[in-house]
């Protein structure tokens, strides 16, 4: 499928035309996309008098280190709802779990069964009478402040770029970054899950919005690397060596699949060589110490080198 030497052995002087946008350098904890839908949905809940935000995620999830940060920083409470009872018995030795319970989140285990009803009105009335009243923010952060957050990623200085290219977790950011593209422009998604859902769920918020949507885009799912938190060898290979070349580090669900399906593409003629790419960092590092601690624990060699 790939030239896998070709990918990894990659340095970006070969391509001048692509630019990084560093979103994941706003915040240390905060950062990336996290922050960006995060900001009007705390907004959001000030004005309405809430001081508990409550929300989904799993194990590693990028979004419970952000609620979880942006909690403490800008004084709520945090209520994070985790994916397996299990972990509830290894808090400690679950990097971001252990960041986001010192950062004052309370969390809330279930099992995965229970999990899947997250958007059910039943179980969000059960929290209530629990918790108290709350800002309910959705799993992955995704709605429509968060896509309107997402708008912001690009301004008026990246008109000149032909290309915009983001991972896809929830769809929200790939939304907003369409919604403020220019129709010159071409956006590109790397989907993290297997599957071609995630089209319908974007043109569906889309349609939510009422402004004329004139970029072009689309999903490229060849880069998921087996799916969801799947990787390979030949993918940590190329995260390690796109630090060494580049001092840039990218993570193992998102950004380096999204950056190695790129350069990938540019190797193969699917992209031309000419064209001006904007990569979007949309952050995601804090999952790499999750990442490196469960591999050590299952006796794989492939760390990412930090």
């Amino acid at each position: 499928m790939f030239n896998l030497n070709a990918v990894i052995n990659q340095d970006l002087k070969q391509w001048p035309n692509i630019t990084i946008k560093r979103e994941d350098a706003i915040h240390p904890d905060v950062s990336g996309n996290k922050y960006r839908k995060l900001h009007l949905n705390l907004d959001a809940a000030k004005k309405q008098g809430k001081t508990t935000l409550l929300t989904f995620g799993g194990a590693y999830s990028n979004h419970i280190a952000a609620t979880a940060a942006a909690g403490a920083l800008y004084g709520f409470k945090t209520i994070g709802v985790i994916r397996g009872e299990e972990l509830a018995h290894s808090v400690n030795l679950n990097p971001t779990l252990s960041f986001a319970a010192n950062s004052g989140m309370t969390l809330h285990f279930v099992s995965r069964d229970m999990y899947r009803n997250k958007n059910n009105e039943q179980m969000i009335a059960q929290l209530a009478k629990q918790y108290g009243e709350f800002y309910l923010i959705p799993e992955g952060g995704t709605n429509l402040l968060a896509i309107e957050g997402c708008r912001s990623i690009l301004t008026h200085e990246d008109a000149a770029f032909d290309v915009i290219a983001t991972a896809v977790g929830t769809g929200g950011t790939i939304t907003g970054i369409i919604q403020s593209a220019l129709s010159h422009q071409e956006v590109i998604g790397f989907p993290a899950l297997r599957g071609d859902f995630l089209t319908d769920e974007i043109k569906a918020w889309l349609d939510k919005d009422a402004i004329e949507v004139l970029a072009k885009w689309s999903l490229n799912h060849h880069y998921h690397f087996g799916g969801y938190g799947k990787t390979t060898p030949e993918l940590i290979a190329f995260i390690n060596a796109f630090y060494r070349t580049e001092g840039i580090l990218l993570d193992p669900i998102y950004t380096g699949k999204m950056v190695f399906g790129i350069i990938d593409k540019l190797n193969r003629g699917y992209l031309n060589k000419t064209q001006k790419i904007l990569i979007i960092h949309t952050g995601g590092l804090q999952g790499i110490a999750g990442f490196n601690a469960h591999q050590k624990s299952t006796n794989k060699q492939d760390i990412i080198i930090l």
